[in-house]
């Protein structure tokens, strides 16, 4: 009876001794593999300048978009409060005629949808407007 313990809690310990390497295996995977390319390559592979306006009444969602967006290899210029802050719907701004830069934006934040509202400040290409339908973007 006590060899048997003795064998079962082996058979544990070794059980459990392979998790924990496979679970540091995964971990140091997700650090060293490459990135998704397409995050913040706009056309004629430049970076693509993104301006961050909250329209909801919640603080701090606009700088953890920025968060966000930064770590996908996007250039943030502002982060800000929007002209109102009862926006339904969260919009992606395409501030240029061509479309790709906003698109590119919009497949990483999760498909919000896209519109275009040209414009000749240099600041950004793109102006994401936060709406209380911001639980829907993919922040992960």
């Amino acid at each position: 009876m006590a060899a048997e313990r003795l064998r079962l809690s082996g058979l544990a310990a070794w059980t459990l001794g392979l998790l924990v390497a496979a679970l540091i295996g995964s971990m140091v995977w997700g650090m060293v593999r490459p990135r998704e390319s397409m995050r913040s390559a706009g056309p004629h592979r430049q970076v693509i300048r993104v301006q961050v306006l909250n329209g909801t009444g919640e603080g701090g969602i606009a700088t953890r978009v920025a968060s966000w967006l930064r770590e996908g290899g996007f250039q943030v210029v502002e982060v800000r409060n929007a002209d109102r802050s009862d926006y339904f719907a969260t919009l992606v701004v395409a501030r240029r005629p061509e479309l790709d830069a906003a698109r590119a934006v919009a497949r990483y934040l999760g498909g919000p949808p896209v519109i275009r509202q040209s414009w000749t400040s240099d600041l950004a290409e793109v102006t994401v407007v936060l709406g209380s339908d911001r639980s829907r973007l993919r922040l992960e």
